[in-house]
């Protein structure tokens, strides 16, 4: 996040239209994984408070897990040099101590958060990142905790009409200069250019060896707003984010790509970690989804990194960044604290039973498709990895399976990233088995819906359900916000991609099939529960009423299929830390069941099983009436997956921040 106004009208990474409809391998399947690794978490960001701001509360818990972090950052932050003071006269312009402000800022909001004294002093020293850079390195290590904040420090303008990240992604000729903020041990100004960022990201990640690594979104969504409101928002124009953050998450995809194929490169291992990115100024759009107390807890770490300049910090340009400091940012209009969004939301596990009753696991690792299997039934113990290839993908897979019991995987590939107007692609693929429990057919690509120009890399990740008929439904959001499908025919054809119609939803759908074979789709609009569904099962799918009598959702409900056949949905609402149960369109008393993020829910014979966080960010099962804590086992990053046996027994199953899977069947 950053206080300056974006500039110039900028597409950031948007470029031409895929052309692209298979997939290249990269590489083939069966490659060895990397096993042997100790938890780590990294973060690369565009501007100090990008990770408090978008990021929170995951970062919080990994830390209280005692994870180390790393966070890079790719800007100086120091905008238009203007670190204001509320209430008193605008300062004269000074970028060299603004950047060193927010550097302090983040020091005071990262001791805070580990429980110490804001202003604990921190190891600072000069790194040097290859041969051509070199980056101020902060340490801060307390009770066998560790953060270590690394500062390229990019300058954010250079000149009137140029932003600079953004312009390093698109202008082939650009050299960006660095910020040396006030009283950094750096003495003298470098440079980057573009392969140079992208080459010292990779080798930091190779040096690192993040088990986690955090992005921000590099493909934000279209919005079209008037140029007073733009600006007054901070986003780039025509996207609902600022320039600098989609930049920034194109680098670092770009780098963790660059990784992966450079240690696979003649035989080697994929590299074990997992991703995930996270909406920016997009919160400002969206119904809120942190409760009061999440949110309390979140706002409070920016309160150390707004600062005040009344404190005695020691750092004589500045004790924070002012212009957000104290209860800013929950009077914001812009409200971006209120919500933390993944740009790529749904579980991280594809759970599937084998024909001999064991549990298979099915995740993105080294942006790659990797399976694990229980080493017997019920063990509750993963086997090795396998590979799968199918890479680059983003974190979350879609899944169904056939009438015959063959799996169906889906995947949003990164088909093509790069910058300087090279090809910048998305497209949906999928990964079909040759028979139950067996292996798989080649990877397939399966397009975009949104064939244009920029529309075709503003896609969501895949869901799908398989229909009592034989068929599979596939659904995706697409550009403008609404959804499309295509078909699997029981013959195995696909249907071209089909707009569904009906309102603008945010990423994360859910499906079900009623009692009657007809397949429904949820998703959490503006201001209502939006619902697409078929009137006989050979038909279809068509928007349907909205369900304005039901409380504005938080996430995409999670739905189960009545006694009678109908449809019960489950969601937590706007800014809300209950649950609303939702049936044939009308609220109803429901369970307790008081947390934040999104619900997953299965039938089972003690009746519906939810899955979800509890507001310490605990796990949480409710089976019947009986409430269910993992307090034990490492944390579980976003997207825990929900499995119920043949036996009625509730697995619950995800990463941790080793990125290795973990299983949890209690009693």
């Amino acid at each position: 996040m950053t206080t300056a106004v974006a500039g110039a009208a900028l597409s950031a990474c948007s470029v031409p239209a895929p052309r692209r409809t298979d997939p290249a391998p990269d590489p083939a399947p069966g490659q060895p994984i990397s096993t042997a690794r100790r938890a780590l978490l990294m973060q690369i960001l565009a501007h100090p408070d990008d990770d408090l701001y978008f990021m929170n509360p995951d970062t919080r818990l990994a830390l209280d897990a005692g994870t180390p972090l790393v966070c890079v950052y790719l800007t100086a932050g120091e905008a238009d040099g203007v670190n204001k003071i509320p209430g008193r006269p605008r300062p004269a312009p000074d970028k060299a101590a603004y950047s060193s402000a927010r550097h302090q800022g983040l020091r005071q909001a990262y001791a805070a958060l580990l429980g110490l004294d804001p202003f604990t002093p921190w190891e600072i020293s000069v790194a040097g990142l290859g041969a051509d850079h070199r980056a101020e390195v902060n340490v801060l290590a307390a009770d066998g905790r560790r953060v270590e904040l690394i500062f390229l420090n990019t300058a954010m303008h250079t000149g009137r009409h140029r932003l600079g990240l953004p312009s390093l992604w698109q202008d082939r000729r650009l050299v960006l200069r660095t910020v040396v903020a006030e009283g950094s041990p750096l003495r003298r100004a470098g440079s980057y250019t573009y392969d140079g960022l992208i080459e010292v990201l990779a080798g930091l990640m190779e040096s690192y060896r993040p088990t986690v690594v955090h992005t921000l979104d590099p493909d934000p969504d279209i919005q079209h707003s008037t140029e007073a409101v733009r600006r007054k928002d901070s986003e780039q124009h025509g996207y609902s984010d600022h320039a600098d953050h989609t930049a920034a998450a194109c680098f670092a995809w770009a780098a963790m790509v660059r990784r992966v194929t450079r240690e696979t490169a003649g035989g080697g291992q994929v590299p074990g970690f997992a991703t995930a990115a996270y909406r920016g100024y997009y919160n400002r759009h969206w119904p809120k989804n942190l409760p009061p107390g999440v949110l309390a807890t979140k706002a409070a770490h920016l309160v150390p990194y707004g600062g005040s300049p009344d404190w005695d910090c020691g750092n004589p340009s500045g004790c924070g960044d002012y212009n957000v400091g104290g209860d800013r940012p929950l009077t914001n209009r812009k409200g971006w604290v209120r919500s933390t969004h993944h740009r790529y939301p749904g579980p991280r596990l594809v759970l599937s039973a084998e024909p001999d009753g064991r549990l298979a696991a099915y995740a993105v690792l080294g942006l790659r498709v990797v399976r694990w299997r229980e080493t017997g039934k019920g063990s509750g113990v993963w086997g090795p990895p396998h590979d799968l290839g199918g890479g680059p993908l983003a974190p979350v897979l879609g899944s169904a399976t056939t009438r015959d019991g063959r799996l169906l995987l889906f995947g949003l590939r990164f088909a093509a990233l790069a910058g300087h107007g090279a090809d910048n692609e998305r497209e949906i693929v999928v990964l079909e088995q040759s028979a139950p429990g067996g292996g798989f057919l080649p990877w397939r690509g399966l397009g975009t819906p949104s064939p244009g120009r920029d529309e075709g890399r503003r896609i969501g990740v895949p869901v799908a359900a398989a229909a009592p008929d034989g068929r599979v439904h596939l659904f995706v959001r697409n550009a403008e916000k609404g959804l499309s499908t295509r078909v699997r025919e029981r013959s195995g054809r696909w249907s071209a991609w089909r707009d569904m119609g009906g309102g603008e939803v945010q990423d994360g759908l859910e499906t079900v099939v009623d009692g009657g074979g007809l397949v429904h789709v949820h998703g959490a609009g503006h201001n209502a529960v939006h619902h697409w569904t078929q009137d006989t099962p050979d038909s279809g799918l068509t928007a349907r009423t909205q369900l304005t009598a039901a409380p504005v959702p938080s996430h995409a409900p999670a739905g189960l299929v009545a006694s009678d056949g109908s449809v019960t949905l489950y969601y937590r609402a706007e800014s809300e830390g209950g649950l609303t149960t939702v049936r044939s369109g009308t609220p109803v008393p429901g369970a307790r069941f008081d947390g934040y993020g999104p619900v997953r829910a299965a039938p089972s014979p003690w009746g519906p099983v939810l899955l979800g966080r509890t507001a310490e960010g605990l796990l949480q099962l409710l089976v019947g009436d009986r409430l269910l804590v993992r307090a034990d086992g490492p944390v579980a990053l976003d997207g825990a997956a929900l499995h119920v046996g043949q036996d009625g027994r509730p697995a619950v199953a995800g990463l941790g921040p080793d990125a290795a899977p973990w299983i949890w069947r209690p009693r």
